[in-house]
């Protein structure tokens, strides 16, 4: 069957307010959460329950932000995103100048020198450019690549649009046996985790379907199979913020472990999200005394013949350690996902008794459930916030996707994107994409260019939802642990991008003195993260600039 046409709840036009995200429930004290399987001592299979919540896979620091700024901060971004509908630049004149000196005495104490570091600072209001070093020149963006995505996707797709999971059959259900095959077919939802799974499979169930006596097929034609397997960066495979795209991505195609030792000296395992073929064996045993070693909650993974993944914890967990979260890739899409599948609909009182595999949906398949993610502003805002790579990279496919044809390749997208950046007058020298999320040594960008991109975008009918998705100095995201006792706190909305090697910033300071400032700065060089101090230096000194 060909792919579902586009959704009617899928405006493209970028003007269309964004919906209000759903309310995150609350759980009682001491209650656990759905989902998470637990045992102690023993072999356990994993218990089928169902999951409330989401696994972000991030590089870099994930918080709520934190309540003492939240009344300043909500007068910042309101004034931020007032400014950035009102403004109206002039074109910007190339002003060269040195360093600030507390930048220059960061980079000195971390001993990287200062041909390490570019920077491009434009006043806003009038396309002011106040400092200027090293502008053009090519760098590795690392985390900041992910404003190009984004901000390309608001702008190409619409903050309200959603991705689509469907279920398709090729049978007849007779007294609740699907008489064939049970279809699933992805375009890439970067957050279908176990909540929104369940709703699909709360919708086949209500098509009177109990057991499936044919296969299940996964359909995930949507991504060009030149997208999968793809090695991971710095060989780290089990990292979850290596994990690649692809168009049946669940649950970020990782498992969430934590590891608590209990004063009666056992140990609980929790894992999320729910597996059909996960087995955990788990003999850990609490000691007392300082914590010393947490070597004991990571557990060591094999696939077993029989299509089992076995988890197996053992060793000792001091107490005084407590609870130790752990989050491991595993298997490929097709396994995770059919298990993840599986378990659900096990849980929902399911039965199964074929097997797994990969084809399209037939033509004349018939279409029994749909599932609509969360809008793109949404998306947006995880990706940004908390730097998730993979939900970057499902969107640089999807926008290629959309923007020129199925299945998504990542040439695709990077034709799709320069097209939209020749026709919005975006600079894009020096730029270079090669999976839209920065993690990797071959993308480039230059401060010139992204400063060119947040000015555009500061100026545009997305501005609200692009500029409230950037981190905010000293109070969430991966900036939270940033800038906290200074001025500037509040007052900057900053991505962060890390890598080996490199270190970067790009965004807006609103200053003290009234005006708002785009910044991308960017430091390559073997000592970068000892530079850090640098780019907080040089945020504090926006803020302090003269009127």
């Amino acid at each position: 069957m060909p792919l579902l046409p586009p959704d009617p709840l899928n405006p493209s036009c970028p003007n269309e307010a964004p919906a209000r995200p759903p309310a995150l429930s609350m759980l009682a004290p001491g209650a656990a959460r759905p989902g998470w399987h637990r045992t102690r001592r023993g072999v356990a299979a994993l218990a089928i329950a169902l999951f409330a919540g989401g696994l972000l896979t991030t590089h870099g620091e994930t918080a709520q932000a934190k309540p003492r700024a939240a009344a300043r901060v909500s007068s910042a971004t309101a004034r931020l995103t007032q400014r950035a509908a009102t403004v109206r630049g002039a074109a910007p004149s190339e002003v060269a100048g040195p360093l600030p000196p507390a930048v220059t005495r960061a980079l000195a104490a971390a001993r990287v020198p200062a041909s390490s570091m570019t920077v491009l600072v434009e006043r806003l209001s009038d396309g002011a450019q106040v400092l200027s070093y090293g502008a053009s020149r090519e760098v590795t963006p690392a985390s900041t690549m992910k404003l190009y995505t984004t901000y390309a996707g608001l702008s190409i797709l619409g903050p309200q649009y959603r991705w689509q999971t469907a279920a398709f059959v090729d049978g007849p259900v007779v007294n609740g046996v699907l008489q064939g095959n049970l279809y699933i077919q992805g375009t890439g939802d970067p957050k279908l985790v176990p909540e929104q799974l369940s709703e699909l499979i709360t919708q086949i169930r209500q098509s009177g379907i109990n057991r499936i006596a044919g296969n299940l097929v996964l359909d995930k034609n949507y991504f060009d199979v030149s997208t999968r397997d793809l090695p991971p960066l710095d060989n780290a495979a089990s990292a979850p913020y290596n994990v690649g795209p692809d168009a049946l991505l669940y649950s970020f195609k990782a498992l969430s472990f934590n590891v608590t030792p209990l004063p009666d000296g056992e140990v609980d395992v929790a894992v999320q999200p729910p597996l059909a073929q996960l087995r955990i064996d788990n003999t850990i045993h609490a000691t007392r005394g300082r914590c010393t070693t947490t070597a004991a909650a990571t557990p060591s993974l094999t696939s077993e013949p029989d299509g089992t993944l076995l988890a197996r914890f053992g060793g000792a967990l001091p107490t005084a350690c407590g609870s130790q979260p752990v989050n491991l890739a595993v298997l490929d899409h097709t396994r995770f996902f059919a298990g993840g599948f599986l378990s659900l609909w096990q849980s929902q009182g399911g039965t199964f008794g074929g097997s797994v595999s990969e084809a399209p949906v037939p033509v004349a398949a018939r279409l029994i459930a749909l599932h609509r993610s969360p809008p793109l502003d949404e998306i947006v805002n995880d990706i940004n916030k908390f730097s998730n790579n993979v939900m970057a990279r499902n969107l640089y496919l999807t926008i290629g996707a959309v923007g020129f044809k199925p299945p998504a390749t990542p040439d695709g997208s990077a034709r799709v994107i320069a097209r939209w950046m020749r026709r919005s007058h975006i600079a894009n020298d020096g730029l270079r994409i090669e999976n839209g999320s920065g993690l990797s040594r071959d993308e480039t960008t230059t401060a010139a260019s992204m400063v060119s991109l947040l000015d555009h975008a500061y100026r545009s009918p997305v501005a609200q939802p692009f500029l409230a998705s950037l981190p905010i100095a000293g109070v969430d995201g991966t900036m939270r642990h940033r800038l906290g006792n200074s001025d500037v706190m509040g007052q900057a909305h900053i991505k962060t991008g890390t890598l080996s090697n490199v270190r970067a910033i790009a965004g807006y300071v609103s200053a003290a003195n009234g005006q708002t400032y785009a910044v991308a700065s960017f430091i390559n060089d073997p000592r970068s993260e000892a530079a850090r101090a640098a780019h907080d230096a040089l945020l504090e000194w926006i803020y302090r600039l003269p009127a």
